[in-house]
C-alpha cells in the first residue's frame, strides 16, 4: 500500500495530525467525569402502605393483592416482591437495568391510584419511593449526645440537618436512622375509661373532632379581604389536657382524666449504634443517575459547615464513606498503568537494543491513552474501572502496531537500503497486516457493544475504549512511526554496541527457530493429532472450572445479618446487636462499627463494619470474615453471619444467595418444602449460613368473640375492633402542629397494661345501654402460631432460602445444587427463582459465551475479506483453542474462576493471537504470489521473517500485564483474573502458533495465484 509514502515525505503533517490527537484527547480527559463503574441506572420502586394495628393477613388480602397487582402491570419490570406484615405491607418493583426511573415512578404512581379507592377506608395512604435498591448508603453520619435522646436528636436532624443534605445535587433520600420523631403520646388508661363509662368509639371521636384541622376561607367586603383563621386545633400539651372528651351525669369529662398525655417517641421501629454508642444515623442515597462520587465529596465540603452550626449537645462523625474504595480502586488501576508503561518500555528496549528505536513504538502509549479520550467524550463514556482496565490491556496492545513496523524498517536498513528508502519499502510491506490486525481487535469487542443487561452496561465502555485505543495505534503507527523511522533509525556497524549484541543474540534465535521448525514440519501428523486433542480438551476443562459472575472484591467492609426468633422484640435485638457491634471492634482492622436493629424485618438486625483503608491494613475482607466467623455464629439467642457484597452493581439486597420458592397453595405446604430444600441446602457443605423467610414461630392472640353473649349485651363487632385498635394499634389519630412542624397524636395503652395476652381481658368496652362490658366476657384467647411477614414473589406466595457460601465454594456451584434438589424434590405446582448476585450470576454468566462465538465469526469473514481465501483465516484461527487451552489450564489449577472477567479476558486473547497468525499468513501469501513458493516454503520463509515482531509484541503485551498478576487493594481479583487469562492464554499460545499454525498451513491454506486481469478488446471496423 503505497498512501503510506505521503507520511514519510511530509513529516510535519504526520506531526501535525499526532498532535491534533493528543489536543483534543487531553480536553477530553478534563472534561470526562470520574465513576466507579459506567452509568448503570438501577431503580427499585417501593410501595409502602400502613395500616396500624391490622394482622399480616388482613394486609395482604385487602391491600398487598390489589396493589400488586396493579404494580406488576407497569412496563419495563424485572421481578415484584411484596411482604405483608402486622401493620403495613411493602411492595418493591425490580426495574429493568437502564430502565427511565422517571418514568417507572410515574407509572407506579398512577397504578396505585387507580386501585386507591378498593383499598379500606382507614387504611393510610400509599407511600411511594425510588432507590437505587442497594442495601447500604453512600455516606453514613452518626449524631450523638451526652444529653439528649434520640427523639430530640431526630427533631433537629429534621429541622436543620437533613433538609441541607437532600439538596445537594444527586441526593434521592437522607434517611433518618435508629431516631424516633416526636409525637402526642395519649396513654389511655381502660381502667379509669370504664369507671366513667367511655367506649373507645367516643373516645376516638372526641380526639377527631376537638383537634381539627379547618379551613374557613376568606370575607371580602366591597374593598378589603380578611383571612379567616378559626382556632380549631390543639397547640400544646395543655390544651390535649383540657380537651373534653364527654359529659357524664353533668361532670365535664377531660382526658386527662383518663388518659396521661406526654410529648415523647412515635413508633419506634429500628435503633441503631454507632462504635457501639446509641446513635440517630443520617444515611445518604443517590438516585438512580447519579455519580456516588460527586454525592459523596458534597456532603464530605458540606460537613464544615454542618459542623459549625451544629448545637454543643450533639457530636457529629462521619461514620463511613463508600467511595473511599472506589477512589482506592481507581487509584490502583492508574498506578497499574505507570508500572505497566515502564514495564513494556523496558521489554522494548532489551528487544531493540537502541534508544532510537524504543522512543517510535513509546510515543503510541501516551498519544493513543490520550487520543482515545477524544472517542470516550463523544460516546458520552466516563473514567470509570472500565475503561481504566481497557486502558491497562491497551498498553500492550497500542505498541504491537508500531513495533511491527519499525522491526520492519530495520529489517530493510540491514539489507542495505537507506533509512528513507527503508521506512517507504517496509512500511508499504506492513500497512496491509496492521489495518488487518487492527480491524480483527475492532471485530473482536464490536459485538460486546451491543449486548443488554448487566454485562452489556459494564463491558461496552471497555471494549469501545480498548477498541477506541487500536484504532488510534493504527492511526499512529502508519502515519507518525513511519516517518520516525525514516529520520531515526541507523544501522549500528559497531560490533560492541549493545544493539549489535542485541540483534547477534537475535540472530542466532532465528537460526533456532528455523531449525526447530524444519524438525517440526518433518513430523507433522504428530502435530496435527496434538492440535486435535487440545481442541477435544477444552469441553472438559470448561466442565471443570468453577464459575461464578464476578469475584468476590475487597469492598472495604464487611456485613453481619442476624435474625432473631420470630416472636423477638426491638429491645431483644438492639441487646444482641449491641453484642455483635462489641465483636466487630475487637477485630483490628475494623475501623468503626453501625448497627441498626428492626431492619429488615423487626425480628433481624444488620452491622455494617467498615475497615481501615487499604495502606492502613494488611488483611483483606476474606481475611477479616474468616476472624470474624467464628465468635459470631457462637452467639447464643440469634443465628448470625458475617458476608460481604455483590462485587457488582444492580443485585438486590440480601445475602448472596437467595433460592426463591413459590406456589400458589398454602404457607403450611410452602413452609414444608422450604424446610425440606434448607435442610439439604446445610448437608451439602455449600453453606456456611443459611435461613428461610418462613416460619409458624410467631406467636399470635387468636381472639374468638362470642357474638351472641356480645349481641346480647348490645355489642357490636365494631365496639370490639375500635376498643382493641385504641388501646393496642398504635395507629395516629390526627396531627398536631408545634413550631410549624406537624406531630401524630397516638392513642395507645401504656406498656405495662400491654404486658400479657391475659390482659386484653381487662380492657371493657361499652354496652348500648352505656354499661361498660369487660371483654373477658366476651372473648377467648388462644395462642397460635403463624408466619410473622407473609411474602409474594410475582404475585404467587413464596419462601426464601437465602445463604452465605462456605469459602471457596463458587456461586455456580451452588446454582447447579440448588436447581438439581430443586428437580428432585420439588412437589409438582411449586416453582422457584433466584435473587440477588445469584440471579445476576444466571441472567449474565452465559451472555459473554455467545459473544465470543461472534467475535470469531466476525474476525473470520474480515479475514477471508483480506486474504481472498476461505481457507486461510482457519489456519489463523487454529491458534485459538491453542491460547485458549493455555488459559484455561491456568484456571483449571484454581488460580481464578470462571467469570465476566475472565470470559472478557478470553475474548481479548481471541484477537491477540490472530494478529501473530495475520502476520505470519500475510507474508506467505505475498510469498507464494510474488515468489511462485509452495506452501511449506512459504510459510517456513515467513515464520523466520515475523518471528522477532511476534516475539516483541508478545513480551510487550505480557509484560505490560504483569502488574495485574501482582495487585492488591480495592478491585485487585477482577484485574488479577483477566491479566491472568491473557498472560497464560498468550505465552502458551505464542508458543503454539510458532509451530502448530506452520503445519496446519501446510495442510489447510490456499494457494494463492495472482488475480485474474481483465483488459478491454476493442476491434476496429473495416
Amino acid at each position: 500500500m503505497k498512501f503510506t509514502d505521503i507520511f514519510i515525505r511530509r513529516p510535519v503533517l504526520s506531526m501535525s495530525i499526532s498532535v491534533m490527537i493528543l489536543l483534543l484527547g487531553v480536553q477530553a480527559l478534563f472534561d470526562m467525569q470520574v465513576r466507579q463503574y459506567p452509568k448503570l441506572t438501577n431503580t427499585v420502586v417501593t410501595v409502602t402502605t400502613p395500616y396500624f394495628g391490622a394482622s399480616a393477613e388482613l394486609i395482604q388480602g385487602f391491600i398487598t393483592q390489589p396493589l400488586q397487582q396493579a404494580v406488576s402491570e407497569v412496563e419495563n419490570i424485572d421481578f415484584v416482591q411484596s411482604q405483608s406484615m402486622q401493620g403495613q405491607s411493602v411492595i418493591t418493583a425490580q426495574m429493568k437495568l437502564d430502565s427511565d426511573p422517571d418514568a417507572a415512578l410515574a407509572a407506579v404512581l398512577s397504578k396505585v391510584n387507580s386501585v386507591r379507592a378498593t383499598l379500606p377506608s382507614d387504611v393510610q395512604d400509599p407511600v411511594i419511593s425510588r432507590t437505587t435498591g442497594s442495601t447500604i448508603s453512600i455516606v453514613y453520619l452518626a449524631f450523638s449526645s451526652d444529653e439528649l435522646n434520640s427523639s430530640q436528636i431526630t427533631d433537629y436532624l429534621n429541622r436543620v440537618i437533613q433538609p441541607q443534605l437532600v439538596t445537594i445535587p444527586g441526593v434521592a433520600t437522607a434517611r433518618l436512622i435508629g431516631g424516633t420523631p416526636f409525637a402526642i403520646r395519649v396513654w389511655l388508661d381502660p381502667n379509669r375509661m370504664a369507671a366513667l363509662n367511655l367506649g373507645a368509639t367516643e373516645v376516638m371521636s372526641a380526639l377527631r373532632a376537638n383537634n381539627y384541622q379547618s379551613a374557613p376561607g376568606q370575607i371580602k367586603s366591597d374593598y378589603f379581604v380578611y383571612n379567616v383563621n378559626a382556632r380549631t386545633s390543639l397547640t400544646n400539651i395543655d390544651e390535649f389536657s383540657d380537651m373534653i372528651v364527654a359529659t357524664r351525669d353533668s361532670r365535664v369529662v377531660r382526658l386527662r382524666d383518663i388518659a396521661k398525655i406526654d410529648m415523647g417517641a412515635g413508633r419506634v421501629a429500628l435503633s441503631a449504634t454507632a462504635d457501639g454508642r446509641e446513635a440517630v444515623l443520617i444515611g445518604v442515597d443517590q438516585t438512580p443517575r447519579a455519580n456516588p462520587l460527586t454525592i459523596a465529596k458534597s456532603v464530605r465540603d458540606k460537613l464544615p459547615e454542618l459542623q459549625r452550626n451544629l448545637p454543643d449537645t450533639i457530636k457529629m462523625k462521619l461514620l463511613y464513606d463508600s467511595t473511599l474504595t472506589i477512589q482506592e480502586s481507581i487509584y490502583e488501576v492508574i498506578k497499574t498503568i505507570a508500572e505497566a508503561i515502564a514495564i513494556v518500555i523496558i521489554v522494548i528496549f532489551l528487544f531493540m537494543g537502541s534508544l532510537r528505536a524504543v522512543l517510535i513504538p513509546v510515543m503510541t502509549i501516551p498519544l493513543s491513552l490520550v487520543g482515545v479520550a477524544l472517542v470516550m467524550q463523544t460516546m458520552g463514556f466516563s473514567i470509570n474501572l472500565m475503561t481504566l482496565l481497557a486502558m491497562v490491556l491497551a498498553i500492550g496492545l497500542v505498541v504491537d502496531d508500531a513495533i511491527v513496523v519499525v522491526e520492519n524498517v530495520d529489517r530493510h536498513l540491514k539489507l542495505g537500503e537507506p533509512p528513507f528508502r527503508a521506512a517507504i519499502i517496509g512500511t508499504r510491506e506492513i500497512a496491509s497486516p496492521i489495518i488487518t490486525m487492527t480491524l480483527t481487535l475492532v471485530a473482536v469487542y464490536a459485538p460486546i457493544a451491543f449486548l443488554s443487561g448487566l454485562t452489556g452496561a459494564l463491558f461496552k465502555e471497555f471494549a469501545m475504549t480498548l477498541a477506541g485505543a487500536v484504532v488510534v495505534s493504527g492511526i499512529i503507527a502508519l502515519t507518525l512511526s513511519p516517518m520516525m523511522s525514516a529520520y531515526l533509525l541507523r544501522h549500528s556497524e559497531k560490533d560492541d554496541s549493545f544493539e549489535s549484541r542485541v540483534h547477534a543474540r537475535l540472530d542466532r534465535l532465528d537460526d533456532y527457530y528455523a531449525s526447530k521448525l524444519a524438525a517440526v514440519l518433518d513430523k507433522r501428523p504428530v502435530f496435527i493429532v496434538f492440535a486435535l486433542i487440545v481442541l477435544i480438551s477444552l469441553p472438559f476443562l470448561f466442565k471443570i472450572i468453577p464459575a461464578e459472575l464476578a469475584p468476590a472484591e475487597d469492598e472495604g467492609y464487611v456485613m453481619v445479618m442476624a435474625t432473631a426468633p420470630d416472636n423477638a422484640n426491638l429491645d431483644y435485638m438492639q441487646h444482641h446487636m449491641a453484642a455483635i457491634s462489641k465483636i466487630t471492634q475487637k477485630i483490628p482492622e475494623v475501623e468503626t462499627a453501625l448497627t441498626i436493629a428492626g431492619v429488615p424485618a423487626a425480628n433481624q438486625g444488620l452491622a455494617i463494619a467498615p475497615l481501615l483503608p487499604w495502606s492502613q491494613r494488611e488483611a483483606s475482607v476474606k481475611d477479616v470474615l474468616q476472624k470474624l466467623t467464628p465468635p459470631i455464629k457462637q452467639m447464643p439467642g440469634v443465628a448470625a453471619s458475617p458476608f460481604s457484597m455483590p462485587p457488582l452493581p444492580g443485585a438486590s439486597s440480601g445475602l448472596p444467595v437467595q433460592f426463591v420458592m413459590t406456589s400458589p397453595g398454602d404457607y403450611k405446604t410452602l413452609y414444608s418444602v422450604a424446610q425440606s430444600m434448607q435442610q439439604a441446602a446445610e448437608a451439602s457443605g455449600l453453606f456456611m449460613f443459611s435461613q428461610i423467610d418462613l416460619s409458624f414461630r410467631a406467636a399470635d392472640i387468636d381472639v374468638k368473640i362470642n357474638r351472641d353473649k356480645a349481641g346480647a349485651y348490645g355489642v357490636t363487632m365494631e365496639d370490639i375492633g375500635n376498643t382493641l385498635s385504641l388501646l393496642l394499634g398504635d395507629g395516629y389519630i390526627n396531627r398536631i402542629s408545634i413550631d410549624s412542624r406537624s406531630y401524630e397524636v397516638i392513642p395507645q395503652v401504656e406498656r405495662v397494661n400491654r404486658l400479657t395476652p391475659e390482659m386484653l381481658g381487662d380492657y371493657y368496652v361499652r354496652s348500648s345501654h352505656g354499661t361498660p362490658i369487660p371483654l373477658s366476657d366476651l372473648i377467648d384467647i388462644a395462642i397460635t402460631g403463624n408466619p410473622r411477614t407473609l411474602a409474594q414473589f410475582n404475585q404467587v406466595n413464596s419462601a426464601t432460602l437465602g445463604g452465605v457460601l462456605m469459602p471457596g465454594t463458587s456461586i455456580g456451584t451452588a446454582v447447579k445444587f440448588l436447581q438439581g434438589e430443586a428437580a428432585r424434590s420439588m412437589p409438582k405446582g411449586f416453582h422457584y427463582d433466584f435473587l440477588g448476585e445469584t440471579r445476576q450470576y444466571l441472567q449474565e454468566g452465559s451472555a459473554l459465551y455467545f459473544t465470543f462465538v461472534l467475535a470469531i465469526l466476525i474476525i473470520y469473514l474480515v479475514l477471508a475479506a483480506q486474504f481472498e481465501s476461505l481457507r486461510d483465516p482457519l489456519v489463523i484461527l487454529v491458534s485459538v483453542p491453542m491460547a485458549i487451552c493455555g488459559a484455561l489450564l491456568m484456571l483449571g489449577l484454581g488460580l481464578a474462576t470462571m467469570n465476566i472477567y475472565t470470559q472478557i479476558g478470553l475474548i481479548t486473547l481471541v484477537g491477540l493471537i490472530t494478529k501473530h497468525g495475520i502476520l505470519m499468513c500475510a507474508v506467505a501469501r505475498e510469498q507464494q504470489l510474488n515468489q511462485g513458493l509452495d506452501r511449506i516454503t512459504a510459510i517456513t520463509n515467513a515464520a523466520r521473517i515475523r518471528l522477532r515482531p511476534i516475539l516483541m509484541t508478545t513480551a510487550a503485551m505480557v509484560s505490560g500485564l504483569l502488574p495485574l498478576l501482582f495487585a492488591n487493594g480495592a478491585g485487585a481479583q477482577s484485574r488479577f483474573g483477566i491479566g491472568l487469562v491473557i498472560v497464560s492464554g498468550l505465552a502458551i499460545g505464542t508458543l503454539f502458533t510458532l509451530f502448530v499454525l506452520p503445519v496446519v498451513y501446510s495442510f489447510v491454506a490456499s494457494k494463492h495465484t495472482p488475480l485474474a486481469i481483465f483488459e478491454e478488446v476493442t476491434h476496429d471496423s473495416d
